[in-house]
């Protein structure tokens, strides 16, 4: 039994979400500058979390982004350069401009360190490969000392993540004290379903239901209005937007290393790829759509003044070609029949 609203897809709960804190807000908060309307103790569980992203033309979700923090997540890393390539707000959460602490998530969940030289996502797979009933399969994020100075732009805003492997399904809890709805929420989400679905592949299970609880959900005013586009997008007579469900293959840490390589290449623009080149990584075409997206973002942002080149756009999964259409229509070629 599940207990809490339950959605087939992060779509139907994002909008869900958004409607509630609308519509019902309790509190309104000023918390760090920012105005904002909250519900506190917000839960929801997702039933197929592989259906990930929100078609919504009036967010501008940027799927690029998405795929980058992931696997910026699973690498370990905290470096600003590379994350902030693809969101270069996040620049002024480091204290140092080198380096993020609370937002990056990666080293803490798969840097290897003390006691046993494991990383914390190591050692919670091993336990789920042991005793599959097990239910200490947490990996902590937060940790107190982020709260010793109180000007601290960058406290983590997760605490942890379960997971529970019951009845050959892998099934992921996510706990937060504060989430923004309209940004972290969808971020979020895509981040956490991705590792969750990874972990599942890599022990040979099927992907179970993702489960999401927040302390503070909250809307900032300044969003107010998109949100109020997003609810009617949302609440039109028109069918939401449905593409296929892309699934991951299982994937090793060899994968990782290999499409991390080209992320670097193609982000440094040191190389590029075309459909033909693309065709020759060794990795799953499920990968190979991924890295097809670092391509067309390699373009948008080192070549400027020309459109993307339709050839690699089609090498896109056509979901993801709809989100990047969406958020860069003046950089799409003409006549391109996909552009929305």
């Amino acid at each position: 039994m599940v207990f809490g609203p339950e959605f087939p897809s992060f779509q139907q709960a994002y909008l869900s979400v958004l409607r509630e804190i609308a519509t019902n807000h309790r509190y309104h908060t000023a918390g760090r500058g920012k105005n904002a309307l909250e519900v506190i103790n917000t839960s929801f569980t997702i039933t197929d979390p592989v259906d990930r992203i929100a078609y919504l033309a009036a967010r501008k979700a940027n799927v690029v982004f998405n795929h980058a923090e992931a696997l910026w997540y699973l690498t370990g890393r905290d470096d600003v350069d590379m994350i902030s390539y693809y969101a270069p707000q996040l620049r002024k959460l480091s204290l140092d401009g080198a380096r993020l602490t609370g937002t990056a998530y990666g080293p803490r969940l798969f840097r290897p360190g003390p006691p046993d030289a494991q990383s914390q996502f190591a050692r919670v797979e091993r336990l789920l490969r042991d005793d599959p009933d097990t239910k200490r399969a947490a990996m902590i994020i937060m940790r107190p000392a982020e709260l010793a100075d109180q000007a601290n732009p960058d406290v983590a805003c997760t605490l942890g993540l379960q997971f529970l492997l019951r009845g050959g399904r892998l099934h992921m809890a996510a706990y937060m004290r504060g989430n923004d709805a309209v940004i972290g929420l969808l971020g979020d989400t895509f981040a956490f379903t991705f590792i969750q679905e990874f972990t599942a592949r890599r022990l040979g299970v099927e992907v179970g239901t993702y489960a999401h609880h927040v302390g503070s959900m909250h809307i900032n005013e300044l969003d107010v209005a998109k949100v109020d586009d997003m609810l009617i997008e949302g609440s039109s007579a028109t069918p939401l937007r449905r593409f296929p469900v892309d699934q991951m293959p299982h994937t090793s840490w060899d994968d990782i290393r290999e499409i991390t390589g080209w992320e670097e290449l193609l982000r440094t623009d040191r190389d590029q790829l075309t459909p033909t080149r693309l065709a020759a990584v060794r990795v799953d075409p499920y990968w190979r759509r991924v890295l097809a997206l670092f391509e067309v973002y390699r373009q948008v942002v080192h070549n400027p003044c020309k459109p993307v080149a339709r050839d690699i756009l089609a090498e896109l999964h056509p979901g993801h070609g709809w989100l990047v259409a969406n958020r860069w229509p003046e950089r799409m070629p003409a006549f391109l029949g996909s552009r929305p």
